[in-house]
């Protein structure tokens, strides 16, 4: 039978993903703080507004990227056990720590993500 995704393995084990990956919890988690300071200063100054606003959609795109790619990893590659994988579940579920957690903390200790790292070219470097 011919299997067709819409998502290929490079995406989301590559080298290359990994840091877009690492990059994407930055920003996640950057947008949170900032998010929180922005509630307590109650708002965006104008002064720094163009500055700011930019760096948000950045935050904004991370996480989506974040979310997004570590939900595939958890349903297609984690190879840990099942009650350990519906509770990282449920912890991504929190809103823009919760996949930048699972992104530093299981997928890059992973052994998927090892095995591809070990199958680069002697040249490469990270």
């Amino acid at each position: 039978m011919l299997k067709y995704e819409y998502i290929n393995k490079d995406w989301i084990v590559s080298p290359t993903a990994h840091r877009v990956y690492r990059a994407s919890a930055a920003f996640s988690v950057a947008l949170f703080f900032s998010w929180w300071a922005i509630l307590f200063v109650g708002g965006i100054p104008s002064t720094i507004a163009p500055v700011v606003r930019p760096l948000l959609l950045a935050g904004v795109l991370g996480a989506g990227i974040m979310l997004v790619g570590m939900e595939f990893f958890l349903f297609r590659f984690d190879e840990s056990h099942p009650l350990k994988q519906i509770v990282r579940f449920f912890v991504m579920l929190f809103p823009l720590l919760g996949a930048p957690l699972y992104c530093f903390l299981v997928y890059s200790r992973s052994n998927v993500l090892k095995s591809t790292y070990a199958k680069r070219p002697e040249g490469v470097s990270l």
